[in-house]
């Protein structure tokens, strides 16, 4: 129904009797004259925008939560901070910039027409002092992470090549640390993996190959070993505790790496220099393969369990979560020093003519001591003697050996690395006055013979002179 002329009368006078309420916030005696309706008006919006800042003000405390970075809704108020702060007129608002009375004043600029003054006074914006007074300005343009300083507060004068220099700078590193922030998510850190590597791990962990992986125990520049206990592949149970050794997805600190593979007659047509993943995964494959004949011909080494992509689950040499020391760690009796001593030698013999392999990297960072016996670890750069400078390798390993660790520790009865060379080879090769430059030459003619020979047949040409019995072991007398 369409209200009558008399309801609406009615209600008119009692709107007029009853006037709406006006809050006593609004009607102190501070208040102005509300006779005005432009007054009143005033007074009722800075109320609705009070109300509209306490409403923004819990919706972000509640978008914030506990979070250590905050967000502020401060540009959506409708009533500035400022008029409802209870600080004294002259308190200074560091907050705001554009009142920092510290802040030094922007240099003078030139107007538009480009020069000030007349006749020999004039100053162009090619000016020398202005120029570089505008240069120093606009450092403060630069990256936050640039520190640039006070130089208008010092009245600093950059010239354009030298400013020039400093945004080249600045801009380069900016890149440059977008690409390192970038490696660091894509390859293998210091105790640290790529996504790709954890998803790898995880996964062996939930198809229950590995029970747990506890944390980093190692570190070097090929590899992260990480120690796990271990679980069941395919029904069979994999030992109690195990080492993934994780092979790092960057060549930055070993670039050198494709010496050791490229070269090699059993990777020589997987190998691509252009895939820096393809050559990770080749090398993982190589350890594992190098330690299976370690195995065979029962040297102590670590025992393969399992091969994924760039991850090589190795049983772990040591007890409870403790892993053996290395041969550089230990303080060994003369006793044991030279019983280890043979063994390496023995060792060595049975890598070179058993598993037709030299290990290329034998030092006492890679030899751990465990249960009274020395263990050989990371043979992933070793190589067949066939190799165009395995024997180059194994001379280095027989430096090693002999002269840098043993020697130094008080065994006496060290061979010469020339006398040890001969006796894990067979080759008996001349030895005048330990003169290493005509030693290495008769290596170098070998390996040259030999890659020639291999590249035609793809056999062996060393003669190893099985019926030569080194002497690798001490004499009972001693």
């Amino acid at each position: 129904d369409v209200m009558s002329e008399q309801l609406a009368k009615q209600l008119d006078d009692e709107n007029t009797l009853f006037p709406d309420p006006v809050p006593d916030l609004l009607l102190s005696e501070d208040t102005c004259d509300t006779t005005s309706d432009l007054v009143l008006a005033q007074m009722l919006q800075m109320q609705f925008d009070r109300e509209y800042d306490d409403q923004l003000r819990r919706e972000e405390k509640k978008f914030n939560g506990d979070s250590k970075v905050s967000i502020s809704f401060e540009n959506y108020r409708k009533v500035h901070p400022y008029e409802d702060s209870d600080s004294s007129e002259d308190e200074v608002d560091w907050q705001d910039t554009r009142h920092d009375p510290y802040k030094a004043d922007k240099p003078q600029t030139t107007p538009r027409r480009g020069f000030v003054g007349k006749g020999k006074n004039i100053t162009t914006k090619h000016d020398e002092v202005i120029c570089g007074r505008k240069n120093t300005a606009r450092m403060d343009n630069f990256a936050p992470e640039i520190h640039v300083g006070d130089g208008l507060g010092m009245d600093l004068k950059l010239p354009n090549q030298v400013f020039n220099s400093l945004k080249q700078h600045c801009y380069s590193e900016q890149r440059r640390s977008a690409r390192l922030h970038e490696k660091k998510e894509h390859s293998t850190a210091e105790q640290a993996v790529d996504p790709r590597t954890r998803l790898l791990m995880f996964k062996m962990v939930n198809s229950g190959v590995l029970e747990n992986i506890n944390g980093c125990i190692s570190t070097g520049k090929k590899s992260v070993v990480f120690h796990a206990n271990g679980g069941s592949l395919e029904e069979e149970p994999v030992p109690n505790e195990v080492v993934l050794k994780v092979f790092k997805t960057t060549l930055n600190d070993f670039k050198n790496r494709d010496r050791y593979i490229k070269d090699d007659y059993r990777f020589i047509d997987r190998f691509s220099k252009l895939n820096p993943r393809k050559i990770i995964r080749l090398w993982a494959e190589k350890e594992m393969h190098n330690l299976c004949r370690m195995k065979k011909a029962e040297i102590p080494c670590p025992q393969a369990v399992l091969l994924k992509k760039h991850i090589l689950v190795m049983s772990f040499i040591g007890e409870d979560h403790v892993p053996a020391p290395k041969l550089k760690d230990i303080m060994l009796s003369s006793e044991d020093m030279k019983a280890a001593y043979f063994q390496v030698l023995h060792m060595m013999q049975q890598l070179y003519q058993k598993c037709k392999l030299v290990h290329a990297d034998l030092s006492e960072y890679n030899m751990l001591w465990h249960q009274g016996k020395v263990w050989l670890i990371d043979v992933s750069q070793s190589v067949e003697p066939t190799h165009p400078h395995g024997l180059e390798f194994l001379l280095r390993d027989c430096r090693n050996c002999r002269v840098v660790f043993f020697r130094k520790r008080g065994v006496t009865e060290a061979m010469t690395m020339y006398e040890l060379f001969n006796a894990v080879t067979g080759l008996n090769l001349s030895i005048c006055d330990e003169d290493e430059a005509q030693f290495v030459a008769q290596i170098v003619a070998l390996e040259k013979n030999n890659e020639d020979h291999v590249q035609r047949r793809g056999k062996k040409t060393f003669p190893i002179s099985e019926d030569v019995d080194p002497p690798l072991k001490p004499d009972v007398a001693d």
